[in-house]
């Protein structure tokens, strides 16, 4: 464990403050992560929660040590969209009796997930130490892990939850201080709720732990019938299967504050009556696409994929760490607007950074101070990168090997690639040749303005003729 551990400070969503954080056992630092529902490729904003809690994963390690942070992020691969999803892919297949719906589930599953481990991997992101499938956690299992059903019978019986109309319902009233997290007073929420509440409810707030499950739904048995689990409950079995009943570190997005950590926390403080689940709980904010709100309605709703593969979001690809640098470049717990100038602003950072990193052969054995006090301050990304421009304009000047080692090894640290850094020649290729035509056009100022971009980019013009037929030619290098 390293001293920065002493000064290493996080913001907690259930205090509303930034507090020292003191981990329950330095030896066995532990998080969990909400990850995605795998009805259809991941989408742009939930590429957020990966990028910032692997650095987050990646600072808990540089503090108390590689062996001694366990990371969970979960795979929920049982959930009504995923069923809608298989049937409108594989309807046809499955009445013709060629497929069953849980077959069709996990073909559907299998190909989204394995899309989202190649999508984050572009991103630059470490797998976590476990990664559990909900459909593997729903009955009891034979390694004894918390699993739902048991969780889900540990609440009956201590008089958290009750069966009606074909359910199992939390009973939020059985919980005095239900709501702590979102700050949602009970008594509000009933006096408040505006929509009729089901017949079979106590009350409007209380929420699904167990459905029934028709013969064309998946399901398993259970003592209140074959059906399926509710959402919340899945993350409470797997979260104390691996990281135990109560634990350092629950993240997520700001959306999921309300109504999915608020009930996780009731389901597991209540089946084991302890007085928190997890002591941290930290939320990323929310993501806009140029200045407004992503959805599939306004066509501005890009999956990562399609980022990554595709010319449909300013008309290119983009590469993984530029996607991760631009979520970074904002604070974490802010929100962001993702737009085409942003990951303009982070490629041409990350070439100045690489390009100064590059004037050293190997990465520094240690991290800049610097560095780690401002990720220990609540993941203070913006105030590291200022670091990083600093080394990156020392490392050009004499004597300047020092930093740009340090520099090689902060980038490294932080999940960027820090191979030589990459020209793409055909690009290049097709500015001169535009700059050419311009120049042809008499066309100066815009002719000037392609030079100085590749200029920017470390990619030096030398003019020149052709010493047979005397036509103007254009040769490039790289200027370190």
């Amino acid at each position: 464990m390293s001293d920065a551990s002493k000064g290493l400070s996080l913001y907690n969503t259930l205090t509303r403050a930034k507090e020292p954080f003191v981990p329950i056992d330095p030896q066995n630092v532990r998080m969990y992560v909400c990850g995605p529902t795998v009805y259809d490729f991941a989408h742009i904003g939930n590429a957020r929660p990966a990028i910032v809690f692997d650095v987050l994963f990646r600072l808990l390690r540089q503090v108390y040590g590689e062996t001694h942070v366990t990371y969970v992020r979960n795979v929920t691969d049982v959930d009504d969209k995923i069923n809608a999803r298989a049937l409108r892919d594989f309807g046809d297949d499955i009445a013709a009796g060629k497929l069953s719906l849980n077959d069709a589930i996990r073909k559907v599953t299998e190909k989204t997930a394995d899309q989202y481990h190649k999508d984050v991997a572009a991103l630059g992101c470490l797998q976590p130490t476990y990664e559990p499938r909900a459909t593997e956690f729903v009955a009891p299992r034979a390694d004894g892990k918390a699993d739902m059903l048991s969780l889900i019978s540990q609440l009956i019986e201590r008089g958290h939850a009750y069966v009606a109309g074909g359910e199992v319902l939390f009973d939020t009233a059985s919980m005095p201080d239900y709501g702590e997290l979102s700050k949602r007073n009970l008594d509000e929420q009933q006096a408040g709720a505006r929509i009729a509440v089901d017949a079979h409810k106590k009350s409007p707030s209380d929420f699904v732990l167990w459905k029934l499950s028709s013969p064309e739904e998946p399901g398993w048995e259970s003592p209140w019938g074959r059906g399926r689990p509710g959402w919340h409950i899945e993350c409470s079995a797997m979260s104390a299967a691996y990281l135990g009943e109560v634990f350092d570190i629950h993240g997520g997005g700001l959306d999921l504050i309300f109504p999915h950590h608020e009930n996780e926390i009731a389901q597991s403080r209540c089946a084991h009556g302890t007085r928190v689940m997890a002591n941290v709980w930290m939320h990323n904010g929310f993501l806009q696409v140029e200045g407004q709100k992503m959805s599939k309605s306004l066509g501005n709703f890009y999956s990562i994929h399609e980022l990554l593969e595709t010319e449909t979001f300013g008309g290119r690809a983009w590469p993984g760490e530029v996607l991760r640098l631009a979520m970074l470049m904002t604070h974490y717990r802010e929100p962001i607007d993702f737009s085409v100038r942003k990951l303009e602003e982070a490629e041409n950072t990350l070439r100045k950074w690489k390009r100064a990193a590059d004037l050293a052969p190997a990465a520094a054995k240690d991290l800049p101070a610097e560095v780690v006090e401002a990720l220990s301050d609540d993941l203070a990304t913006y105030t590291a990168f200022q670091r990083l421009t600093q080394l990156a304009g020392e490392a050009s000047e004499v004597g300047g090997d020092g930093a740009a080692a340090s520099l090689k090894a902060t980038l490294a640290f932080l999940g960027f690639d820090t191979g030589a850094a990459k020209v793409d020649e055909v690009a290049v290729a097709k500015a001169i040749a535009d700059r050419l035509a311009l120049i042809a056009a008499k066309n100066w100022a815009e002719a000037d303005r392609v030079r100085d971009e590749l200029l920017a980019q470390g990619v030096q013009l030398k003019d020149g003729k052709d010493p047979v037929t005397g036509q103007r030619v254009t040769t490039w290098e790289i200027k370190r």
